[in-house]
């Protein structure tokens, strides 16, 4: 009967109960993630056959495209120039807009500003300057100073112990 068993045997048995669960929990996201990243493995593999295929079809089209202007009445030679130009010209302007994109970006302001609220009031005042520089230009950052606050021994040390209490 749970009656008759002591403390000791129930803390043993509860604490069998738990490392099984936890056990149990382990093997099931194993498997979850094995399974997860097998799907993964699976569409990346059918994504990348996708894209290689397009590329063929834009290299087919390409073809197409520089046949027609020769068939318009444009030399060969020109007609495979000017859709040559055109593809650098959409690949300069992917590599302006990418450019001009990564230059937005704030550098994670919001983030910083939130963990240094976390050090106290006095950091929090401080406010960020507007123009982050870049990580090469910055000096590197002082450690942070060591944790003064309470162990938690000392955080429980003011709690009875469970024998003392039965």
């Amino acid at each position: 009967m749970p009656e008759d068993e002591s403390l000791g045997a129930l803390v043993a048995q509860a604490s069998h109960h738990i490392s099984t669960l936890v056990r149990s929990e382990i093997e099931l996201a194993k498997a979850e993630l094995k399974f997860d990243a097998k799907r993964v493995g699976v569409a990346a593999g059918l994504f990348g056959a996708a894209a290689f295929m397009g590329h063929l079809c834009l290299i087919l089209a390409s073809f197409a495209i520089a046949y027609a202007l020769v068939a318009v009445g444009l030399a060969t030679w020109l007609a495979f120039t000017i859709v040559t130009v055109f593809y650098l010209l959409m690949a300069g302007l992917l590599v302006f807009v990418g450019y001009r994109r990564l230059k937005g970006l704030t550098g994670m302001k919001r983030t910083r500003r939130s963990l240094r609220g976390l050090g106290g009031p006095e950091e929090a005042e401080g406010e960020l300057p507007e123009a982050v520089p870049s990580p090469a230009s910055r000096p590197a950052a002082p450690a942070p100073p060591p944790y003064t606050g309470p162990t938690a021994g000392q955080v429980g040390a003011h709690r009875e112990s469970v024998s003392d209490a039965g």
